[in-house]
């Protein structure tokens, strides 16, 4: 296990491959393994991060709640102590919003971006009394009953092995840090006007089967993103990198030649 210390926190993290730095930032309630096929692949070609958010894996759990903007600060925090000052970002869910935040926070330091399976829209009323609430059945109830109810959401069900994973990180993930990264989440901004001051490389990406963001949601970041291009992966639901991880590492291909 590589670990570091940043931000008073000890986050888990792979760092594996050398050339151009292609940092993955996985969603809720999942941890760094997600991106094992990106990992594998590009680790030939580019240096990969892939780290376990606050809350998460083998990262530090901090009960209370988790704001977006802390999980970006941490994220910048350790890629400078990795001596990684510009990076393409990439992230899938609440990842790909924390990929947002960052874009937000220090625009600077990112050569590319990668949005999977997320939105940009702020939460509404009725979402944010869902998110606290659904916090609040983790920390009595834990995981197992919430990853078994979703699991065929997070990924198609034709998608065995793909869900075994999935099934695996959601019921080992930490109560505390998942409920915690809800109620931030709970609070998240509007970042509509940060997609319109993108200038770099942008891949979306986006499950013709996801129903927690569905294409129409990646059609609405497509728009607000200049010269962003648009992948729909047949077959997949929430967890495209997972389901079809040809398809997906194909159209992330294309981002890195662009950078």
């Amino acid at each position: 296990m590589t670990t570091a210390t940043v931000n008073g926190i000890t986050i888990g993290y792979d760092d594996e491959g050398g050339g151009d730095p292609l940092v993955l930032v996985h969603g809720h309630p999942f941890d760094r393994s997600m991106w094992r096929p990106q990992v594998e692949h590009f680790a030939a070609t580019h240096r990969v991060i892939a780290a376990d958010l606050r809350g998460y894996g083998e990262s530090t759990v901090v009960p209370g709640t988790t704001p977006l903007d802390v999980f970006a600060t941490d994220i910048a925090a350790l890629l400078t102590h990795l001596g990684i000052d510009r990076f393409v970002l990439g992230g899938l869910s609440m990842g790909g919003q924390i990929v947002m935040e960052c874009a937000r926070r220090f625009p600077e330091r990112i050569k590319g971006l990668i949005f999977a399976d997320t939105f940009a829209q702020p939460e509404t009323e009725e979402g944010r009394r869902n998110r606290n609430a659904m916090a609040d059945r983790l920390l009595h109830e834990g995981m197992s009953g919430y990853a078994t109810e979703v699991l065929w959401k997070m990924v198609a069900p034709h998608n065995t092995a793909a869900g075994e994973h999935v099934s695996k990180m959601m019921h080992n993930a930490p109560p505390e840090g998942a409920a915690a990264a809800l109620r931030g989440r709970a609070e998240r901004p509007d970042y509509t006007g940060t997609l319109e001051a993108v200038t770099v490389p942008t891949l979306i990406v986006v499950g013709s089967d996801d129903e927690y963001t569905p294409v129409k949601d990646a059609e609405y970041l497509r728009d607000r993103v200049p010269g962003s291009t648009l992948v729909v992966v047949d077959g997949a639901a929430h967890m495209p990198n997972l389901e079809r991880p040809e398809v997906f590492n194909e159209a992330v291909a294309g981002l890195l030649a662009q950078t």
